[in-house]
């Protein structure tokens, strides 16, 4: 099949069929072009495998849409789980994280967003199905001039071959495809958003691990290939990592959050993360800030990563508080 982009974001393509020609074969796409310049990108399929992208850049000569005139929407999903059933995988602040993280970006209504929705999930209240709504609730809300983000915080593990889960509160391990939600979940519903979408996982955690400092520390998954999956070109979806490899996401006692959340409230809510002091933060920006900070917060031990498609461009996706 052919998979089509606009600013690196996956739409919707219908085909037809082939329709003769004097050089041969061709095929057809329809594909919904919005009212403004675009980059199409089409990446053709077989099976798993995926080409790189073809692209081209669009030119609309049409009188502006009235829909440009009027500010994106900012749509969000926050999850997450502290106070598990199972009283070995309980953490400190990851429901915190949750919600500290809902109200940051309900603070930036007005600004570059007509309009912020959020859904927190925290604690008893995460589970698959409600984690599955939730998410399926971005794909049902986000047009293609909007913006999405998801934040989890909670425990991450791999399986013995070697797929992603996350866990909610109520997870069964030994029933991990009937209880936990599978990065294939996440992606699914992530894939279903129109607008630019960023995932931000701060899901490696180690049970209870609390030393005198008051330090809990987010577990051993190996991140990087969960990061690259998930930013595969054809997704078009920016993820953030609160750490790489194998590393530990730490807690901290002295700000109630994750250091990584920590540092992205900070680089939000402060408006740390405007490096250039233009009154908004991008991607670029938010990544560099994060990445600086969380090594501070954590001396050095913990090294959060971006994942950035080369097909989806840097932009502003907030205003400097």
């Amino acid at each position: 099949r052919i998979d089509a982009l606009i600013d690196g974001r996956p739409v919707e393509a219908r085909g037809v069929a082939p329709a003769a020609s004097q050089t041969g074969d061709q095929r057809h796409l329809s594909i919904p072009a919005p009212a403004h310049d675009f980059e199409l990108g089409l990446v053709a399929r077989s099976g798993a495998l995926a080409s790189e992208v073809a692209r081209v850049r669009l030119v609309y000569a049409g009188a502006p849409a009235v829909e440009q005139v009027l500010k994106p929407k900012l749509y969000a999903v926050t999850i997450g789980v502290s106070d598990y059933v199972d009283p070995g995988l309980r953490l400190g602040y990851a429901a915190d994280d949750a919600r500290g993280f809902a109200a940051v970006l309900l603070r930036q209504k007005g600004g570059l967003y007509s309009d912020v929705q959020v859904k927190t999930l925290a604690d008893r209240e995460v589970t698959r199905a409600s984690v599955v709504e939730a998410l399926d609730w971005l794909g049902e809300s986000v047009t293609a001039r909007d913006v999405a983000m998801v934040l989890i915080a909670g425990h991450g593990v791999t399986d013995e071959k070697q797929n992603y889960w996350f866990l909610p509160a109520d997870v069964s391990m030994k029933h991990l495809s009937s209880s936990a939600v599978s990065q294939d979940d996440i992606l699914r519903a992530m894939r279903g958003v129109y607008g630019k979408a960023i995932l931000f996982l701060d899901t490696c955690h180690a049970n209870q691990a609390v030393n005198a400092g008051g330090v809990a520390a987010r577990g051993p998954v190996d991140v990087n290939s969960i990061v690259n999956e998930l930013a595969k070109t054809e997704n078009g979806l920016i993820v953030f990592s609160s750490s790489q490899g194998r590393e530990l996401s730490g807690e901290s006692a002295q700000f109630g959050h994750g250091n990584f959340t920590e540092a992205l409230i900070e680089g939000l809510d402060l408006g740390k993360a405007d490096l250039l002091h233009k009154g908004v933060i991008t991607v670029s920006g938010l990544d560099a800030w994060i990445a600086d900070r969380v090594k501070q917060l954590t001396e050095g031990h913990q090294h959060p990563v971006m994942s950035r498609p080369s097909t989806v461009p840097d932009f502003a996706f907030a205003v400097a508080r």
